[in-house]
Order: C-alpha cells, then sequence, then structure tokens
C-alpha cells in the first residue's frame, strides 16, 4: 500500500490514476486533481517515505499506471 502525499488516501499501487517522479522518488497519486497540485508544489508533498524509489534509470515526470 501507498499513501498519495497530497490528500493522503491509502491506495495500491495497480489502483494509482498517476506516479509521478520527483528526485529518485515514485509518488502514487489518486486522481487528477492531486496530481495537479503536486506537480505544481512537489516541494511541498515530497516526502520519501511516501513513495518508492525510482527502478528506472531514464527520466520520466510521470507515467499513467
Amino acid at each position: 500500500m501507498h499513501q498519495d502525499p497530497v490528500c493522503g488516501k491509502r491506495l495500491n499501487r495497480g489502483k494509482a490514476h498517476a506516479v509521478v517522479e520527483h528526485q529518485g522518488v515514485d509518488y502514487f497519486l489518486c486522481c487528477p486533481r492531486c496530481q495537479a497540485e503536486f506537480e505544481r508544489e512537489p516541494r511541498r508533498y515530497a516526502r520519501p517515505e511516501l513513495g518508492e524509489k525510482t527502478r528506472k534509470k531514464e527520466h520520466q515526470p510521470y507515467r499513467r499506471l
């Protein structure tokens, strides 16, 4: 289980609306509103304990699951 860093909702990896990478950590977001808010102010919401270390070496700002 992961926690959306914007709203705090707990969700499974496969149920995430989007995954946004920020400074080597993937953050799982539940909806377009949370994704937009995170992308607007990533420093406000980024907490590595809520994400998962990025596995791929290539840079991807976000990807849909």
